[in-house]
């Protein structure tokens, strides 16, 4: 199990450096490599950029869980 979560924990973290590198900075990122300079006109920011932010959360939230989980693991052993 802890071998799980140590995977879960080292794919979860090189995710999370991409998807944080990805995001959109003051003057531009790399999301616009990807279609997320073009920005709608009701809102301030563009779908892909939005569905980012949820997947940055997301594979966030995994990270959060195997660190939790290895220390708890780790804790008990």
């Amino acid at each position: 199990m802890i071998l799980f979560l140590q995977i879960l924990l080292i794919v979860s973290s090189l995710l999370l450096i991409l998807l944080v590198l990805l995001h959109r900075g003051r003057g531009g990122g790399l999301s616009s490599l990807f279609g997320g300079g073009m920005q709608s006109s009701l809102s301030g920011s563009s779908v892909v950029e939005k569905n980012l932010d949820r997947l940055t959360l997301f594979v966030g939230a995994i990270w959060v869980i195997a660190i939790v989980g290895i220390g708890l693991l780790m804790k008990v052993n």
